[in-house]
Protein backbone atom coordinates (compact mmCIF):
# COMPACT_ATOMS: atom_id res chain seq x y z
CA UNK A 1 0.00 0.00 0.00
CA UNK A 2 1.67 3.55 -1.02
CA UNK A 3 0.55 6.35 0.59
CA UNK A 4 1.90 10.07 -1.08
CA UNK A 5 1.84 12.84 0.23
CA UNK A 6 0.99 15.50 -3.16
CA UNK A 7 1.78 18.91 -3.17
CA UNK A 8 -0.06 21.51 -0.60
CA UNK A 9 -2.68 23.05 -2.90
CA UNK A 10 -4.53 26.86 -2.65
CA UNK A 11 -8.24 25.64 -3.62
CA UNK A 12 -9.98 23.10 -1.90
CA UNK A 13 -12.89 23.25 -4.16
CA UNK A 14 -10.32 22.86 -6.95
CA UNK A 15 -9.38 19.42 -5.67
CA UNK A 16 -12.75 18.08 -4.97
CA UNK A 17 -13.93 18.88 -8.62
CA UNK A 18 -10.91 16.88 -9.90
CA UNK A 19 -12.14 13.79 -7.03
CA UNK A 20 -15.54 14.08 -8.09
CA UNK A 21 -15.20 14.66 -11.51
CA UNK A 22 -14.82 11.91 -14.36
CA UNK A 23 -11.06 12.48 -14.36
CA UNK A 24 -8.51 13.07 -17.55
CA UNK A 25 -9.80 9.72 -18.99
CA UNK A 26 -12.96 9.33 -17.58
CA UNK A 27 -11.61 6.71 -15.15
CA UNK A 28 -13.23 8.08 -12.47
CA UNK A 29 -16.31 5.76 -11.42
CA UNK A 30 -18.58 6.16 -8.50
CA UNK A 31 -17.09 9.04 -6.78
CA UNK A 32 -18.20 8.88 -3.15
CA UNK A 33 -17.66 10.10 0.52
CA UNK A 34 -16.16 6.91 2.17
CA UNK A 35 -14.92 8.55 5.33
CA UNK A 36 -14.74 11.85 7.08
CA UNK A 37 -14.03 13.92 10.09
CA UNK A 38 -17.87 14.72 10.40
CA UNK A 39 -19.85 11.53 9.59
CA UNK A 40 -22.95 14.11 8.40
CA UNK A 41 -20.71 15.19 5.87
CA UNK A 42 -22.38 15.89 2.51
CA UNK A 43 -21.51 13.45 -0.21
CA UNK A 44 -21.55 15.49 -3.53
CA UNK A 45 -20.90 12.00 -5.29
CA UNK A 46 -24.22 10.17 -3.91
CA UNK A 47 -26.17 12.79 -2.57
CA UNK A 48 -28.49 14.93 -5.33
CA UNK A 49 -28.70 17.61 -2.23
CA UNK A 50 -25.21 17.85 -1.94
CA UNK A 51 -23.23 20.17 -3.70
CA UNK A 52 -19.02 20.54 -3.94
CA UNK A 53 -19.62 23.87 -2.50
CA UNK A 54 -21.57 22.46 0.69
CA UNK A 55 -18.15 19.98 1.22
CA UNK A 56 -15.89 22.61 0.66
CA UNK A 57 -17.60 25.36 3.04
CA UNK A 58 -17.90 22.70 5.49
CA UNK A 59 -13.34 21.67 5.33
CA UNK A 60 -12.60 25.15 5.23
CA UNK A 61 -14.81 26.44 7.72
CA UNK A 62 -12.27 26.29 10.72
CA UNK A 63 -9.99 29.26 8.37
CA UNK A 64 -12.45 31.92 9.47
CA UNK A 65 -11.45 31.31 12.92
CA UNK A 66 -8.39 33.14 12.24
CA UNK A 67 -7.72 37.05 10.63
CA UNK A 68 -7.83 36.49 6.80
CA UNK A 69 -4.29 38.19 6.58
CA UNK A 70 -3.14 35.00 8.95
CA UNK A 71 -4.96 32.60 6.85
CA UNK A 72 -2.23 30.27 4.91
CA UNK A 73 -2.43 30.60 1.20
CA UNK A 74 -1.41 26.55 0.46
CA UNK A 75 -4.19 25.48 3.11
CA UNK A 76 -5.05 22.06 1.23
CA UNK A 77 -3.25 19.02 2.36
CA UNK A 78 -3.89 15.87 -0.45
CA UNK A 79 -2.92 12.57 0.29
CA UNK A 80 -3.70 9.56 -1.97
CA UNK A 81 -3.34 5.76 -0.71
CA UNK A 82 -3.00 3.23 -3.05
CA UNK A 83 -3.61 -0.77 -2.80
CA UNK A 84 -0.99 -2.96 -5.10
CA UNK A 85 -2.16 -4.72 -7.70
CA UNK A 86 -2.25 -7.90 -6.57
CA UNK A 87 -4.52 -6.82 -3.50
CA UNK A 88 -7.88 -7.62 -2.94
CA UNK A 89 -10.43 -5.00 -3.52
CA UNK A 90 -11.27 -3.68 -0.07
CA UNK A 91 -14.46 -2.59 0.83
CA UNK A 92 -16.07 0.97 1.67
CA UNK A 93 -15.52 0.28 5.31
CA UNK A 94 -11.77 -0.77 4.99
CA UNK A 95 -10.98 2.16 3.02
CA UNK A 96 -12.72 4.12 5.73
CA UNK A 97 -10.68 2.99 8.10
CA UNK A 98 -7.45 3.43 6.71
CA UNK A 99 -8.34 6.63 5.57
CA UNK A 100 -9.00 7.63 9.85
CA UNK A 101 -5.54 5.69 10.60
CA UNK A 102 -4.00 7.74 8.36
CA UNK A 103 -4.61 11.19 9.06
CA UNK A 104 -4.10 10.30 12.63
CA UNK A 105 -0.55 8.70 11.68
CA UNK A 106 0.12 12.25 10.16
CA UNK A 107 -0.89 14.23 12.72
CA UNK A 108 -3.45 15.70 10.40
CA UNK A 109 -6.82 14.12 12.93
CA UNK A 110 -4.82 12.80 16.08
CA UNK A 111 -7.86 11.92 17.83
CA UNK A 112 -7.56 14.95 20.19
CA UNK A 113 -11.10 15.99 19.75
CA UNK A 114 -9.39 19.48 17.66
CA UNK A 115 -8.04 17.92 14.45
CA UNK A 116 -8.49 19.06 11.24
CA UNK A 117 -11.46 18.49 9.19
CA UNK A 118 -11.06 16.16 6.54
CA UNK A 119 -12.90 13.71 3.46
CA UNK A 120 -11.77 10.65 1.79
CA UNK A 121 -13.06 10.17 -1.30
CA UNK A 122 -13.21 6.51 -3.24
CA UNK A 123 -13.38 6.58 -7.17
CA UNK A 124 -11.81 3.66 -8.39
CA UNK A 125 -11.35 0.34 -7.08
CA UNK A 126 -7.42 0.68 -5.47
CA UNK A 127 -7.12 4.13 -4.21
CA UNK A 128 -8.79 6.58 -2.23
CA UNK A 129 -7.61 10.10 -1.68
CA UNK A 130 -7.80 12.32 1.54
CA UNK A 131 -8.52 16.27 1.23
CA UNK A 132 -7.98 18.25 4.95
CA UNK A 133 -7.79 22.00 5.55
CA UNK A 134 -4.52 22.80 7.23
CA UNK A 135 -6.00 24.67 10.15
CA UNK A 136 -7.00 22.47 13.49
CA UNK A 137 -10.41 23.21 14.75
CA UNK A 138 -8.72 25.38 17.86
CA UNK A 139 -7.25 27.25 15.05
CA UNK A 140 -3.66 26.35 15.01
CA UNK A 141 -1.65 25.03 12.34
CA UNK A 142 -1.63 20.78 12.71
CA UNK A 143 1.79 18.85 13.64
CA UNK A 144 2.08 16.69 10.38
CA UNK A 145 5.79 17.39 10.09
CA UNK A 146 7.39 14.60 8.17
CA UNK A 147 3.62 13.27 7.05
CA UNK A 148 4.91 11.27 4.19
CA UNK A 149 7.41 9.24 6.81
CA UNK A 150 4.34 8.84 8.95
CA UNK A 151 1.99 7.56 6.36
CA UNK A 152 4.21 4.99 5.09
CA UNK A 153 4.88 3.67 8.42
CA UNK A 154 1.36 3.52 9.56
CA UNK A 155 0.76 1.96 5.64
CA UNK A 156 3.32 -1.09 6.90
CA UNK A 157 0.93 -1.42 9.79
CA UNK A 158 -1.86 -1.92 7.88
CA UNK A 159 -0.43 -4.17 5.30
CA UNK A 160 0.27 -6.16 8.49
CA UNK A 161 -3.27 -5.98 9.56
CA UNK A 162 -5.24 -6.66 6.09
CA UNK A 163 -3.12 -8.87 4.86
CA UNK A 164 -1.48 -7.08 1.81
CA UNK A 165 1.17 -6.80 0.09
CA UNK A 166 4.16 -5.77 1.87
CA UNK A 167 6.02 -3.06 0.59
CA UNK A 168 9.14 -2.88 1.36
CA UNK A 169 10.38 0.17 3.92
CA UNK A 170 12.69 2.93 2.70
CA UNK A 171 15.43 4.50 4.41
CA UNK A 172 14.83 7.67 2.98
CA UNK A 173 17.70 7.31 0.02
CA UNK A 174 14.84 6.69 -2.97
CA UNK A 175 14.74 8.63 -5.38
CA UNK A 176 11.22 10.55 -5.61
CA UNK A 177 8.77 9.22 -7.79
CA UNK A 178 6.94 10.97 -10.59
CA UNK A 179 3.47 12.07 -9.26
CA UNK A 180 0.36 11.02 -11.45
CA UNK A 181 0.11 13.89 -12.77
CA UNK A 182 3.71 13.37 -14.45
CA UNK A 183 2.51 10.16 -15.30
CA UNK A 184 -0.86 11.55 -16.69
CA UNK A 185 1.68 14.01 -18.50
CA UNK A 186 3.31 10.98 -20.35
CA UNK A 187 0.54 9.29 -21.23
CA UNK A 188 -0.67 12.30 -23.62
CA UNK A 189 2.68 12.94 -24.51
CA UNK A 190 3.45 9.51 -25.91
CA UNK A 191 6.51 9.21 -24.01
CA UNK A 192 7.72 5.47 -22.79
CA UNK A 193 7.71 6.91 -18.93
CA UNK A 194 7.55 10.57 -17.15
CA UNK A 195 9.81 13.29 -17.36
CA UNK A 196 11.23 12.81 -14.41
CA UNK A 197 12.26 9.55 -14.85
CA UNK A 198 13.64 9.63 -18.41
CA UNK A 199 15.98 12.77 -16.89
CA UNK A 200 17.23 10.53 -14.14
CA UNK A 201 18.72 7.69 -16.57
CA UNK A 202 20.51 10.53 -19.18
CA UNK A 203 21.80 11.78 -16.46
CA UNK A 204 23.37 8.35 -14.64
CA UNK A 205 24.24 7.34 -18.20
CA UNK A 206 26.38 10.21 -19.03
CA UNK A 207 27.81 10.28 -15.54
CA UNK A 208 28.91 6.31 -16.32
CA UNK A 209 32.86 6.49 -16.41
CA UNK A 210 32.47 10.13 -17.04
CA UNK A 211 36.15 11.28 -16.49
CA UNK A 212 35.31 14.72 -15.50
CA UNK A 213 32.34 17.47 -15.37
CA UNK A 214 32.91 18.87 -19.06
CA UNK A 215 32.44 15.52 -20.40
CA UNK A 216 29.59 15.05 -18.52
CA UNK A 217 27.67 18.03 -19.51
CA UNK A 218 28.99 17.17 -22.78
CA UNK A 219 27.11 13.80 -23.17
CA UNK A 220 24.44 15.03 -21.49
CA UNK A 221 24.06 17.63 -24.54
CA UNK A 222 24.74 14.62 -26.95
CA UNK A 223 21.48 13.25 -25.66
CA UNK A 224 19.59 16.28 -26.42
CA UNK A 225 19.25 16.87 -22.97
CA UNK A 226 18.36 20.89 -22.31
CA UNK A 227 20.73 21.72 -19.78
CA UNK A 228 20.28 25.10 -17.62
CA UNK A 229 23.61 25.63 -14.91
CA UNK A 230 23.69 28.04 -11.85
CA UNK A 231 26.79 30.07 -12.27
CA UNK A 232 28.61 32.17 -9.70
CA UNK A 233 29.68 35.76 -10.71
CA UNK A 234 33.58 33.93 -10.79
CA UNK A 235 31.60 32.07 -13.72
CA UNK A 236 31.73 28.58 -11.98
CA UNK A 237 29.19 26.44 -11.50
CA UNK A 238 27.48 25.94 -8.39
CA UNK A 239 24.71 23.84 -9.69
CA UNK A 240 22.83 22.11 -12.68
CA UNK A 241 19.04 21.36 -13.52
CA UNK A 242 17.37 19.67 -17.14
CA UNK A 243 14.65 19.50 -19.18
CA UNK A 244 13.58 17.50 -22.27
CA UNK A 245 12.85 19.52 -24.95
CA UNK A 246 8.95 19.52 -25.49
CA UNK A 247 7.95 19.59 -21.72
CA UNK A 248 6.95 22.79 -21.15
CA UNK A 249 4.14 24.14 -18.65
CA UNK A 250 1.43 26.76 -19.47
CA UNK A 251 3.86 29.14 -20.74
CA UNK A 252 5.64 26.66 -22.70
CA UNK A 253 8.67 27.08 -20.98
CA UNK A 254 10.68 24.12 -20.20
CA UNK A 255 9.90 22.01 -16.52
CA UNK A 256 13.40 21.87 -15.28
CA UNK A 257 14.59 19.16 -12.50
CA UNK A 258 17.62 19.53 -10.36
CA UNK A 259 19.85 16.74 -10.19
CA UNK A 260 18.80 16.67 -6.84
CA UNK A 261 15.45 16.54 -7.41
CA UNK A 262 16.08 13.20 -9.83
CA UNK A 263 18.22 11.27 -7.28
CA UNK A 264 20.09 11.96 -3.92
CA UNK A 265 23.12 11.02 -5.88
CA UNK A 266 22.73 13.55 -8.74
CA UNK A 267 23.27 16.99 -7.53
CA UNK A 268 26.16 18.50 -8.40
CA UNK A 269 28.35 18.29 -5.13
CA UNK A 270 27.51 14.23 -5.25
CA UNK A 271 28.90 13.90 -8.82
CA UNK A 272 31.94 16.26 -8.42
CA UNK A 273 32.88 13.96 -4.97
CA UNK A 274 32.69 10.56 -7.42
CA UNK A 275 34.49 12.22 -10.47
CA UNK A 276 37.05 13.61 -7.91
CA UNK A 277 37.60 10.27 -6.06
CA UNK A 278 38.22 8.52 -9.24
CA UNK A 279 40.56 10.94 -11.53
CA UNK A 280 41.95 10.39 -14.64
CA UNK A 281 39.90 7.33 -15.76
CA UNK A 282 42.48 5.95 -18.49
CA UNK A 283 41.41 4.91 -22.28
CA UNK A 284 41.37 1.17 -22.96
CA UNK A 285 45.06 -0.68 -23.89
CA UNK A 286 44.90 -1.42 -28.02
CA UNK A 287 45.28 -4.61 -27.82
CA UNK A 288 43.38 -6.69 -24.99
CA UNK A 289 42.23 -10.23 -24.59
CA UNK A 290 41.80 -12.06 -28.12
CA UNK A 291 43.18 -9.53 -30.61
CA UNK A 292 39.09 -8.63 -31.32
CA UNK A 293 39.06 -6.00 -33.89
CA UNK A 294 36.31 -4.58 -32.22
CA UNK A 295 36.38 -2.01 -29.26
CA UNK A 296 32.57 -2.52 -28.33
CA UNK A 297 33.77 -6.55 -27.72
CA UNK A 298 37.18 -5.37 -26.19
CA UNK A 299 35.56 -2.94 -24.08
CA UNK A 300 32.57 -5.65 -22.70
CA UNK A 301 35.80 -8.34 -22.45
CA UNK A 302 37.33 -5.64 -19.91
CA UNK A 303 34.30 -5.40 -17.80
CA UNK A 304 34.20 -8.81 -17.35
CA UNK A 305 37.18 -9.00 -15.80
CA UNK A 306 36.60 -6.08 -13.51
CA UNK A 307 33.26 -6.97 -12.71
CA UNK A 308 34.40 -10.61 -11.67
CA UNK A 309 37.05 -8.76 -9.02
CA UNK A 310 34.03 -6.61 -7.97
CA UNK A 311 31.55 -9.88 -7.30
CA UNK A 312 34.52 -11.27 -4.70
CA UNK A 313 34.34 -7.73 -2.96
CA UNK A 314 30.83 -7.69 -2.41
CA UNK A 315 31.01 -11.38 -1.24
CA UNK A 316 33.69 -10.63 1.10
CA UNK A 317 34.58 -6.75 1.47
CA UNK A 318 34.39 -4.34 4.02
CA UNK A 319 30.76 -2.24 3.96
CA UNK A 320 32.33 0.95 2.73
CA UNK A 321 34.10 -0.99 -0.05
CA UNK A 322 31.32 -2.74 -1.06
CA UNK A 323 28.67 0.33 -1.59
CA UNK A 324 31.63 1.72 -3.43
CA UNK A 325 31.59 -1.41 -5.76
CA UNK A 326 27.31 -1.29 -6.25
CA UNK A 327 27.79 2.23 -7.28
CA UNK A 328 30.14 1.11 -9.64
CA UNK A 329 28.09 -2.03 -11.10
CA UNK A 330 25.30 0.33 -11.75
CA UNK A 331 27.50 3.07 -13.52
CA UNK A 332 28.50 -0.62 -15.79
CA UNK A 333 24.89 -1.50 -16.19
CA UNK A 334 24.42 2.39 -17.37
CA UNK A 335 26.60 2.12 -20.06
CA UNK A 336 25.56 -1.59 -21.03
CA UNK A 337 22.13 0.22 -21.46
CA UNK A 338 23.01 3.02 -23.55
CA UNK A 339 25.54 1.37 -26.23
CA UNK A 340 23.65 -1.89 -26.37
CA UNK A 341 21.37 -2.93 -28.96
CA UNK A 342 19.38 -5.65 -30.26
CA UNK A 343 16.59 -7.55 -28.33
CA UNK A 344 18.53 -7.07 -25.16
CA UNK A 345 18.23 -3.66 -25.32
CA UNK A 346 14.76 -3.10 -23.65
CA UNK A 347 16.13 -5.39 -20.79
CA UNK A 348 19.23 -3.78 -19.79
CA UNK A 349 17.56 -0.49 -19.43
CA UNK A 350 15.30 -1.83 -17.46
CA UNK A 351 17.72 -3.46 -15.29
CA UNK A 352 20.00 -0.53 -15.27
CA UNK A 353 16.85 1.58 -14.14
CA UNK A 354 15.98 -0.97 -11.29
CA UNK A 355 19.28 -1.36 -9.97
CA UNK A 356 20.00 2.37 -9.28
CA UNK A 357 17.58 2.15 -6.11
CA UNK A 358 20.85 -0.67 -5.01
CA UNK A 359 23.19 1.50 -5.18
CA UNK A 360 22.26 4.20 -2.59
CA UNK A 361 21.87 3.74 1.33
CA UNK A 362 23.00 5.41 4.24
CA UNK A 363 26.32 3.51 4.05
CA UNK A 364 28.95 6.05 3.15
CA UNK A 365 30.95 4.17 0.16
CA UNK A 366 34.59 4.67 -0.83
CA UNK A 367 34.07 6.24 -3.52
CA UNK A 368 38.03 5.53 -5.06
CA UNK A 369 36.79 1.67 -4.49
CA UNK A 370 34.91 2.15 -7.67
CA UNK A 371 37.77 3.00 -9.96
CA UNK A 372 38.44 -0.57 -12.20
CA UNK A 373 34.07 0.25 -12.41
CA UNK A 374 34.07 3.46 -14.05
CA UNK A 375 37.44 2.93 -15.81
CA UNK A 376 35.20 -0.22 -17.43
CA UNK A 377 32.34 1.87 -17.63
CA UNK A 378 33.86 4.60 -19.63
CA UNK A 379 35.95 1.75 -22.33
CA UNK A 380 32.13 0.43 -22.89
CA UNK A 381 30.58 4.64 -23.20
CA UNK A 382 33.87 5.22 -25.78
CA UNK A 383 33.62 2.05 -27.42
CA UNK A 384 30.08 3.00 -29.44
CA UNK A 385 26.90 1.40 -30.03
CA UNK A 386 27.63 -2.37 -29.97
CA UNK A 387 25.96 -3.71 -33.42
CA UNK A 388 24.67 -6.93 -31.38
CA UNK A 389 25.81 -9.80 -33.50
CA UNK A 390 29.28 -11.88 -33.94
CA UNK A 391 32.15 -11.18 -31.10
CA UNK A 392 30.00 -8.51 -29.51
CA UNK A 393 26.98 -10.88 -28.64
CA UNK A 394 29.35 -13.25 -26.85
CA UNK A 395 31.29 -10.68 -25.18
CA UNK A 396 28.46 -8.75 -23.85
CA UNK A 397 26.73 -12.30 -22.90
CA UNK A 398 29.85 -13.23 -20.70
CA UNK A 399 29.89 -9.67 -18.71
CA UNK A 400 26.19 -9.90 -18.31
CA UNK A 401 26.93 -13.60 -17.21
CA UNK A 402 29.10 -12.23 -14.33
CA UNK A 403 26.74 -8.94 -13.68
CA UNK A 404 24.15 -10.97 -12.81
CA UNK A 405 25.78 -12.83 -10.09
CA UNK A 406 27.31 -9.52 -8.78
CA UNK A 407 23.82 -7.94 -8.73
CA UNK A 408 22.72 -11.16 -6.84
CA UNK A 409 25.37 -11.03 -4.16
CA UNK A 410 23.95 -7.19 -3.48
CA UNK A 411 20.95 -8.31 -2.92
CA UNK A 412 21.92 -10.64 -0.46
CA UNK A 413 23.92 -7.84 0.99
CA UNK A 414 21.27 -5.16 0.95
CA UNK A 415 19.00 -8.07 2.66
CA UNK A 416 21.65 -9.39 5.58
CA UNK A 417 21.75 -5.50 6.90
CA UNK A 418 17.97 -5.01 6.19
CA UNK A 419 17.81 -2.96 3.12
CA UNK A 420 14.30 -3.70 1.94
CA UNK A 421 14.00 -1.67 -0.86
CA UNK A 422 17.67 -2.25 -1.82
CA UNK A 423 17.56 -6.20 -1.70
CA UNK A 424 13.99 -5.73 -3.63
CA UNK A 425 15.37 -3.83 -6.29
CA UNK A 426 18.78 -5.64 -7.04
CA UNK A 427 16.58 -9.19 -6.98
CA UNK A 428 14.15 -7.34 -9.96
CA UNK A 429 17.36 -6.28 -11.77
CA UNK A 430 18.96 -9.85 -11.80
CA UNK A 431 15.47 -11.13 -13.60
CA UNK A 432 15.98 -8.26 -16.40
CA UNK A 433 19.66 -9.35 -16.50
CA UNK A 434 18.79 -12.96 -17.07
CA UNK A 435 16.19 -12.00 -20.08
CA UNK A 436 18.87 -9.85 -21.41
CA UNK A 437 21.02 -12.69 -21.23
CA UNK A 438 19.14 -15.21 -22.70
CA UNK A 439 18.28 -13.07 -25.62
CA UNK A 440 21.82 -11.98 -26.13
CA UNK A 441 23.27 -15.54 -25.60
CA UNK A 442 21.34 -17.43 -28.37
CA UNK A 443 22.94 -17.16 -31.54
CA UNK A 444 26.65 -17.95 -30.66
CA UNK A 445 25.30 -20.89 -28.28
CA UNK A 446 23.43 -22.06 -31.48
CA UNK A 447 26.70 -22.34 -33.61
CA UNK A 448 29.15 -23.36 -30.32
CA UNK A 449 26.74 -26.52 -30.18
CA UNK A 450 26.31 -26.96 -33.83
CA UNK A 451 30.51 -26.97 -34.09
CA UNK A 452 30.38 -29.33 -31.18
CA UNK A 453 27.83 -31.95 -32.66
CA UNK A 454 30.14 -32.16 -36.19
CA UNK A 455 33.26 -32.89 -34.98
CA UNK A 456 34.48 -36.06 -35.74
CA UNK A 457 33.18 -39.11 -33.30
CA UNK A 458 37.11 -40.28 -32.74
CA UNK A 459 37.74 -36.38 -31.53
CA UNK A 460 34.15 -36.06 -29.32
CA UNK A 461 36.00 -39.95 -28.06
CA UNK A 462 38.93 -38.16 -26.56
CA UNK A 463 37.49 -35.11 -25.29
CA UNK A 464 34.77 -37.83 -23.33
CA UNK A 465 37.45 -40.02 -22.51
CA UNK A 466 39.24 -36.56 -20.85
CA UNK A 467 36.09 -35.75 -19.07
CA UNK A 468 36.16 -38.96 -17.35
CA UNK A 469 39.72 -38.72 -16.26
CA UNK A 470 39.10 -34.74 -15.19
CA UNK A 471 35.92 -34.93 -13.61
CA UNK A 472 35.01 -38.55 -13.16
CA UNK A 473 31.87 -37.93 -10.44
CA UNK A 474 30.03 -35.52 -13.10
CA UNK A 475 31.11 -36.69 -16.31
CA UNK A 476 27.87 -38.98 -17.15
CA UNK A 477 25.56 -35.94 -16.04
CA UNK A 478 27.62 -33.79 -18.47
CA UNK A 479 27.19 -35.86 -21.32
CA UNK A 480 23.62 -36.45 -20.58
CA UNK A 481 23.40 -32.35 -20.97
CA UNK A 482 22.31 -30.68 -23.85
CA UNK A 483 25.08 -28.43 -23.59
CA UNK A 484 27.92 -31.12 -23.78
CA UNK A 485 28.61 -30.61 -27.62
CA UNK A 486 29.51 -27.09 -26.91
CA UNK A 487 31.83 -27.80 -23.84
CA UNK A 488 33.38 -30.74 -26.21
CA UNK A 489 34.31 -27.69 -28.66
CA UNK A 490 35.46 -25.58 -26.24
CA UNK A 491 37.74 -28.39 -25.34
CA UNK A 492 38.72 -29.10 -29.30
CA UNK A 493 39.57 -25.32 -29.27
CA UNK A 494 41.60 -25.44 -25.87
CA UNK A 495 43.65 -28.45 -27.15
CA UNK A 496 44.40 -27.36 -30.87
CA UNK A 497 45.76 -24.08 -28.71
CA UNK A 498 48.21 -26.74 -26.71
CA UNK A 499 46.34 -26.60 -23.63
CA UNK A 500 45.75 -29.79 -21.22
CA UNK A 501 42.37 -30.11 -21.48
CA UNK A 502 42.48 -32.16 -18.18
CA UNK A 503 44.10 -29.48 -16.03
CA UNK A 504 41.80 -26.85 -17.58
CA UNK A 505 38.60 -29.00 -16.44
CA UNK A 506 39.93 -29.12 -12.85
CA UNK A 507 40.83 -25.92 -12.71
CA UNK A 508 37.41 -24.84 -14.10
CA UNK A 509 34.97 -26.97 -11.78
CA UNK A 510 36.83 -25.72 -8.84
CA UNK A 511 36.94 -22.20 -9.11
CA UNK A 512 33.20 -21.82 -7.82
CA UNK A 513 30.43 -24.78 -6.91
CA UNK A 514 28.69 -26.86 -9.37
CA UNK A 515 25.95 -27.52 -7.46
CA UNK A 516 23.15 -25.03 -8.10
CA UNK A 517 24.05 -25.45 -12.04
CA UNK A 518 21.04 -26.39 -13.97
CA UNK A 519 23.79 -27.65 -16.91
CA UNK A 520 27.16 -27.89 -15.61
CA UNK A 521 28.29 -28.43 -19.09
CA UNK A 522 27.77 -24.63 -19.90
CA UNK A 523 28.88 -24.03 -16.76
CA UNK A 524 31.93 -25.27 -17.82
CA UNK A 525 32.16 -24.21 -21.13
CA UNK A 526 31.85 -20.22 -19.36
CA UNK A 527 34.67 -21.07 -16.84
CA UNK A 528 37.00 -22.17 -19.72
CA UNK A 529 36.23 -19.67 -22.12
CA UNK A 530 36.87 -16.91 -19.04
CA UNK A 531 39.90 -18.50 -17.78
CA UNK A 532 42.87 -16.24 -19.12
CA UNK A 533 41.43 -16.44 -22.45
CA UNK A 534 42.33 -20.14 -22.69
CA UNK A 535 40.49 -21.49 -25.64
CA UNK A 536 42.27 -19.69 -28.08
CA UNK A 537 44.99 -20.88 -30.38
CA UNK A 538 48.48 -19.66 -29.61
CA UNK A 539 49.15 -18.85 -33.25
CA UNK A 540 46.75 -19.58 -36.33
CA UNK A 541 46.30 -22.54 -37.83
CA UNK A 542 44.21 -24.37 -40.01
CA UNK A 543 41.88 -26.28 -37.96
CA UNK A 544 40.50 -29.81 -39.47
CA UNK A 545 37.21 -28.49 -38.40
CA UNK A 546 38.09 -25.44 -40.95
CA UNK A 547 39.61 -27.77 -43.78
CA UNK A 548 36.04 -29.88 -43.59
CA UNK A 549 33.93 -26.50 -44.21
CA UNK A 550 32.37 -26.36 -40.73
CA UNK A 551 31.80 -22.65 -39.19
CA UNK A 552 34.18 -22.41 -36.26
CA UNK A 553 32.27 -19.57 -34.15
CA UNK A 554 35.24 -16.73 -33.03
CA UNK A 555 34.16 -16.99 -29.00
CA UNK A 556 31.84 -19.35 -27.29
CA UNK A 557 28.58 -18.50 -24.80
CA UNK A 558 26.90 -20.67 -22.47
CA UNK A 559 23.36 -20.63 -21.33
CA UNK A 560 22.83 -18.81 -18.11
CA UNK A 561 23.23 -21.46 -15.41
CA UNK A 562 21.34 -21.42 -12.13
CA UNK A 563 22.08 -18.38 -9.27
Amino acid sequence: MIPSIHKQGSSTYGLLNYLYGKGTKEEHVDPHLVASFDSTAPDPGRDQAATLAMLRDLLDQPLHLIDADQRPTQHVWHCSVRAAPTDRILTDEDWATIARRIVAATGIDPGDGAGCRWAAVRHADDHIHIIATLIREDGRKPDHHRSGQRAQTEARLIEADYDLHRVAPGDGTAAKRATSAERHKAERLGQQAPSRDLLREHVRQALAGAADEQEFFDRLAAADVLIDKRLAPSGDTLGYKVALPGDGNGEQEPIWYSGSKLAPDLSLPRIRKRLTATPDVPELPAVLGQGDSSASARARRFATETADGALVVIVSGDDPVVAAQLVGVGEVLDALARTSSGPAREELRTAARAFERATRSHIQAHDAEMYALRRAARQIAHSGTSRGHGPELTATALVLDVLILAVIAAARWHAARGHAQQAEAAARAAEYLRTAYQATATEPLVMMRAYGEQLPIRTRQQHSTTLQSALPHLADRIQAEPGWPALAAVLDQAEHAGHDTSVLLQKAAASRELDSADTISDVLVWRLYHLGETTVPAAKRRRPAQAAGIPVPVQEVPRPRSR
